[in-house]
């Protein structure tokens, strides 16, 4: 069950609508519980025992750290938790990833190895709920947070539907609290969500589907050498479609928790307008970044122990974290080239530290920031390193044997969207949408909702699942 779905619409329908009737805070919190447990299961009921016994392990995990007064103890509950959740991540998301590279490297050594293969099915949004469950366990163990009272709170938290799959990746001191005193949505709040709701559909199922993947695989999926503006093109066509897939989910994900009384982070916050990679970082997919900042690169040692210490950490986060979004080598290649661009941002910043921008190198520096994230998501959506040298050859012009595979309109329509995406986020890059929302008259704002409905129904049913289900 997907957002942009008749029957997720169906499904939300009910789901506000027994909300608010007059049942107890306990039974509104019930009903949620099991709302989100048949939005699970809608993809395979199996996976929803996954869910069981991570919620189960950690919650336990949690109670036993605080209650034991000796250090070894509440050790050996947290490495249960995080091999219990990082084991069941990595059987199912690296099983096959981890099995076909062992095979090639006893191959390499000259044994004939070859095992039959797993058939793996990798269980949708199983990365971010990691994610969340582990950083119950985490805080706790680490003291920086109190255990939930109530186990209905904290298994609200690990599988309340808007985030479950997809992110936003909550924290438990963000949601477990609102989970314990009863709140209801006003007028204004489910006005305000379904707004949101409209916002995210609209740039998922309009302009990432209907308008940008279809030029994104043409250039992408394509065994032949495209030309150097049709591989300029697919990529600047991705970088935007990737962008609207996910923002538009976590813009959704926000308005359904929005007008269901509940609160949930920004996620984006306009990335294409960042001036340096840092500054990406702080823009996009948030809960993410500040997630791995947490849990990876101040443990790694973060800024604390000298520069060589530094640099280290920046390039193993990166590194995990593009393992995080896909068992290849791509992705691990696309962190790489995050940590390097962090590096070297960071060792520029220590060289030329007093230097201040003008605006208009601002707005340059935003441009060359952009370009090269988008040197980045050629490795990110190419299935093969040939298939990203292919295209990265030919946006440097070097496209022996090239045709054009996008027709005129396509060409236009890809440089003109990322153009004004761009554009609209350098304009708002010091705000954010809800403040955008907000300032925006009434008489602007319902026509141009009501347009955005309208194209959403219009496209209904021509829509993808979004790309970070597969994470």
């Amino acid at each position: 069950m997907i957002f942009n779905s008749l029957t997720f619409v169906v499904f939300f329908a009910i789901v506000l609508a027994l909300h608010n009737l007059p049942f107890s805070w306990r039974q509104k919190k019930l009903n949620l519980l099991v709302a989100s447990y048949l939005f699970y299961a809608a993809w395979n009921p199996p996976f929803v025992i996954l869910l069981w016994v991570s919620t189960v392990v950690d919650w336990w995990a949690a109670q036993w750290m605080v209650r034991s007064e000796r250090q070894s103890t509440r050790r050996a509950w947290m490495i249960i938790s995080v091999v219990v959740n990082l084991g069941m991540l990595g059987y199912f998301k690296y099983g096959n990833f981890l099995l076909e590279n062992f095979t090639l490297a006893v191959n390499a050594a000259g044994i004939a190895y070859q095992p039959h293969k797993w058939d793996i099915i990798l269980p949708v949004g199983i990365s971010f709920y990691t994610f969340a469950t582990l950083s119950y366990t985490l805080d706790v163990y680490l003291r920086r947070a109190q255990p939930a009272k109530h186990f209905l709170d904290y298994a609200l938290f690990v599988t309340f539907f808007p985030h479950l799959v997809a992110g936003p990746i909550m924290r438990p001191t963000e949601l477990v609290p609102q989970f314990e005193q009863p709140r209801r949505a006003s007028a204004n709040m489910i006005l305000f969500g379904l707004t949101l709701l409209t916002i995210g559909l609209f740039q998922k199922v309009v302009i990432a589907d209907g308008l940008l993947s279809p030029i994104a695989e043409s250039v992408f999926d394509s065994p032949k050498v495209p030309l150097t503006l049709d591989a300029w093109a697919g990529v600047l066509a991705f970088a935007g479609q990737i962008f609207c897939d996910f923002a538009g989910y976590s813009t959704s994900a926000i308005g359904i928790a929005l007008a269901l009384g509940f609160a949930m982070p920004d996620n984006f916050r306009f990335p294409y307008a960042a001036v340096g990679f840092s500054d990406f970082w702080r823009r996009w997919h948030i809960t993410l970044s500040s997630w791995l900042r947490d849990y990876l690169y101040i443990p790694l040692g973060g800024n604390r122990h000298g520069p060589a210490r530094t640099y280290m950490a920046l390039m193993g986060t990166m590194l995990l974290g593009g393992l995080w979004h896909g068992a290849a080598w791509t992705f691990v290649v696309w962190g790489g080239l995050h940590g390097l661009y962090l590096s070297v941002e960071r060792w520029l910043k220590g060289r030329f530290g007093g230097w201040r921008p003008t605006k208009a190198q601002l707005f340059g520096l935003a441009i060359l920031t952009f370009m090269a994230i988008n040197v980045t998501w050629v490795f990110f959506r190419a299935k093969t390193f040939a298939g990203a040298g292919t295209i990265l050859a030919s946006m440097a012009g070097h496209a022996p044997g090239g045709v054009p595979l996008l027709p005129g309109f396509d060409l236009l329509a890809a440089f003109t969207v990322i153009a004004a995406i761009f554009l609209s986020h350098w304009a708002m890059r010091d705000t954010t949408l809800e403040a955008v929302i907000q300032r925006t008259s009434a008489w602007v704002l319902a026509p141009l909702l009501g347009l955005m409905a309208f194209l959403v129904i219009i496209e209904q049913g021509r829509g993808n699942a979004f790309i970070y289900f597969a994470f």
